[in-house]
């Protein structure tokens, strides 16, 4: 029995010695690959802090190899490490151990390709500088327009080589006795642990990659748990914030792309950080065409420019009008607001851009309209006052002449009389106080009546008036609107129509199959006419294509921007043509039916 105990004995020896130096062997290593992998992560830990802090210079010339060469042996001091500066290109600028100049391009070194690659490279060989082997870890770098490449941080492998040499002594006494107990305890604690760390850690991956829905599906009631739950509580609370910031991003930039105004934003650099859809329009420039760039972008506005350039160096408070010509002069309105953050620290100018060309367009028309209505209403009464004067002062004692002073005094109270009423409706028009009051219309017999208010008028200068009106005609309009409309050009066309001439009314429905629904008046004379350059101002308040035949014929300068607003409250055109001593037609296209 002895003998067999022995060979059993003997034989458990040599198992449990081939598993203790299996053990020992895998051990090693794994304490060699750990302490390596630590002593990566620390360099590269070293590398990212240092590139924060160290003061980079541009990377060129002979000066920039002597100043990352210095800095590099100085650092080298510090972190006990060699020291590498090598650029994109492979080019070695500064070594805390060898010349940069005498050293080869690094490029294709193991580490430099796999940090342009990967975001960090490492890679262990035999130094035929140093003469022994090293670790080298690099990790690409970019400060600004100074520094594009890579730091190269390398040690010596003696230590870890040292390190596992002490280990093997460690281990081999420990190995002997913990072996059969580090397997039972070691994989039953494993796998209690790194299974749901694992878990928690691939959902903890998902949520750092912005996948918020991610959740870790685990109810313990141990620290896992609670970590578990901590790790779905996080999640919870980034996909609220997300989505509230979400939701004010999405509000700010509606009400941004749907403000009528225009917001302009440039920063401290003259870039412009921000610029809406209402100001592009503005500045008819096109979508995202002015962001990040800077406002002298906008030179073809040189007052612009100048205000914005003015803002941002006196950091003032703006007010201020300007115009800008393209296509069209566009009159813009500016409020400039200086930004200030963090210990009044200068951000920028916020201009709020308001097209008021309108207004003061409108501002000039009322200015017009008050300096022309006054002029008007001065010559009539001018006359009034002083025919009355002269009756009065008995200055006149023939009767006839008396008589005649008495009609050009009732003339002209006739003639004011009207221009006031013209103004009063030309004043209802425009301010929206004449509703309208839609109803069909009989064409045939509407403007029958029409012609025989005409007919009184035209028989005293022997005008013959013609109509052309299809008797089945009808029109939705306003009665009263659509009678003033044709008596005040059928009266124009009277009135600028020499004696024995003619005067038409041509009411037809449009023969286009695509266009039915309309219906053309035209309005015919075979009078003085009026000269090309003054078609285009016809419409206007107050416009005289000849003073003096205005006044003569007893017109207020009103009736014709009178029928152009009837005519586009029917929702309908109006236009005109005309030769000098031919004729003038006016033409007037309603729609049959309103909607």
């Amino acid at each position: 029995m002895r003998p067999f105990r022995i060979r059993l004995t003997l034989i458990l020896m040599i198992m449990i010695g081939i598993s203790m130096v299996g053990a020992g062997i895998t051990m090693a290593q794994v304490f060699k690959k750990s302490h390596i992998s630590a002593l990566e992560d620390n360099m590269i830990r070293e590398i990212n802090l240092l590139s924060r802090t160290f003061d980079f210079r541009p990377a060129s010339g002979e000066s920039a190899v002597t100043y990352y060469t210095r800095e590099s042996r100085y650092l080298a001091g510090l972190i006990d490490s060699r020291v590498t500066f090598i650029t994109k290109d492979g080019t070695v600028i500064g070594d805390s151990e060898s010349d940069p100049l005498l050293m080869d391009n690094h490029s294709t070194r193991e580490e430099i390709v796999n940090a342009a690659q990967k975001g960090a490279g490492h890679a262990i060989r035999y130094s035929s500088t140093l003469r022994e082997d090293m670790l080298y870890v690099a990790v690409p770098v970019v400060s600004g327009g100074n520094y594009d490449g890579f730091i190269r941080l390398s040690v010596s492998l003696e230590s870890v080589d040292e390190g596992v040499r002490k280990g093997w002594t460690l281990m081999a006494g420990g190995l002997a006795i913990l072996f059969v107990v580090a397997t039972l305890v070691s994989y039953r604690v494993a796998a209690g642990l790194t299974s749901p760390l694992e878990k928690i850690t691939r959902v903890a991956g998902r949520i750092s990659g912005l996948d918020y829905d991610a959740r870790v599906n685990m109810y313990r009631k141990d620290e896992i748990g609670e970590l578990a739950k901590a790790i779905n509580g996080m999640a919870d609370s980034l996909q609220n914030q997300l989505q509230t910031i979400r939701d004010n991003e999405d509000l700010l930039q509606s009400v941004l792309d749907n403000m009528t105004s225009g917001i302009l934003l440039v920063d401290a650099t003259g870039s412009i950080a921000l610029i809406n859809p209402a100001a592009e329009r503005m500045l008819h420039v096109g979508p995202g065409q002015l962001n990040g760039r800077s406002f002298n972008e906008l030179k073809q506005y040189y007052e612009l420019t100048r205000l914005i350039k003015d803002g941002i160096t006196e950091r003032v408070i703006i007010h201020e009008e300007r115009s800008v010509y393209q296509p069209e002069e566009t009159i813009l309105h500016l409020d400039g607001v200086p930004m200030f953050g963090e210990e009044h620290s200068f951000k920028g100018m916020l201009f709020l851009l308001q097209d008021v060309t309108a207004i003061r367009r409108l501002e000039n028309m009322r200015s017009e309209f008050v300096a022309n209505v006054s002029h008007e209403l001065k010559t009539p009464v001018a006359a009034v006052k002083g025919f009355s004067e002269t009756l009065l002062g008995g200055g006149v004692k023939d009767e006839e002449t008396a008589r005649s002073f008495l009609q050009i005094i009732y003339d002209e109270s006739e003639r004011l009389n009207r221009l006031i009423s013209d103004i009063l409706d030309l004043s209802k028009i425009e301010s929206k106080r004449s509703p309208m009051d839609y109803a069909p219309v009989h064409l045939a017999s509407f403007c029958a009546s029409i012609m025989d208010t005409i007919g009184t008028v035209a028989k005293k200068k022997r005008i013959t008036l013609h109509t052309e009106i299809p008797e089945e005609l009808f029109v939705e309009a306003d009665e009263d609107k659509l009678r003033q409309i044709l008596i005040n050009l059928l009266s124009n066309a009277v009135s600028y129509t020499q004696d024995g001439g003619k005067v038409e009314l041509i009411i037809q429905e449009r023969g286009d199959d695509e266009e039915s629904d309309k219906v053309i008046m035209k309005v015919s004379d075979t009078g003085i006419g009026i000269p090309k350059k003054d078609q285009p101002r016809i419409f206007e308040r107050f416009y005289r294509v000849d003073k003096g035949r205005s006044r003569n014929s007893g017109g207020t300068g009103l009736g014709l921007s009178i029928v152009k607003h009837l005519v586009d409250l029917h929702h309908g055109e109006i236009s005109v043509e005309s030769e000098l001593g031919i004729g003038t037609t006016f033409t007037v296209e309603l729609p049959m039916l309103q909607d």
